[in-house]
């Protein structure tokens, strides 16, 4: 559940977790920026695994680490008696269980991140560490190339310290054959595909079928052929 560049804000999700609630799934939200006071509202919503974007130094992980664990740990405010985590007090021991319940991902998509990637692995805490090509393309000089060779060799030594150090290894690859190269380079977790892009790729194939000249009704864009002129 994207929230740093999709326009979900804390009430959206609250609405997305009450959907998911009803299915065997366990939701992964990334804020818009790792925040102590974001990260708060998120994990009395129920949120337990955050994935929290450009980290780039290990004093950055550890305050992310602290904002998510209750004192004398970290400092988590403790409202739970209005926080739908501990359903308002209903849950047994909340405050004693619930720093152990949350997992801490975070994302190293910058040249800084990767100077300092060993140090962030080793903060105790962080329970993966997730790869953003094309961030890390672009910081490395080559936008919207993540394929390039040197930003592959980048991602590929990235994974295997990561895995060195016994956390969990993350990327999103939305090609398939990408994915499963990932997975069998050692990732842990692997994000295939994106909805809007599933579901743009799928109204475009789908309109292609349709043929040139045949309406297919679809918001005008300023991208986008005039009426009459191509399907639309």
């Amino acid at each position: 559940m994207d929230g740093e560049h999709a326009p979900n804000d804390v009430r959206s999700t609250l609405g997305i977790l009450q959907a998911l609630a009803a299915y065997p799934v366990t939701p992964v939200v990334r804020p818009v920026v790792g925040e102590t006071w974001l990260v708060k509202q998120y994990l009395d919503l129920g949120v337990q695994t955050l994935l929290i974007p450009m980290v780039e130094t290990a004093e950055q992980a550890r305050a992310l680490v602290a904002a998510t664990r209750y004192p004398p740990r970290g400092v988590r405010g403790v409202g739970s008696a209005l926080a739908r985590a501990s359903r308002w007090n209903a849950v047994p021991d909340y405050l004693t269980r619930a720093d152990d319940q949350i997992c801490l991902l975070v994302q190293i998509e910058s040249r800084a991140g990767l100077a300092n990637l060993d140090e962030i692995a080793a903060v105790q805490g962080v329970d993966g560490l997730f790869i953003g090509p094309a961030d890390l393309s672009a910081s490395l000089g080559h936008l919207g190339q993540p394929g390039h060779p040197e930003v592959q060799t980048a991602i590929a030594d990235a994974v295997r310290r990561i895995r060195a150090a016994g956390k969990a290894a993350g990327i999103l690859q939305s090609g398939e054959a990408q994915a499963r190269a990932a997975l069998d380079a050692g990732c842990t977790f692997v994000a295939v595909g994106v909805d809007t892009s599933l579901l743009a790729g799928a109204a475009s194939a789908l309109a292609g079928r349709f043929g040139r000249g045949r309406a297919v009704e679809a918001a005008p864009g300023p991208d986008l052929p005039r009426r009459g002129d191509d399907v639309y």
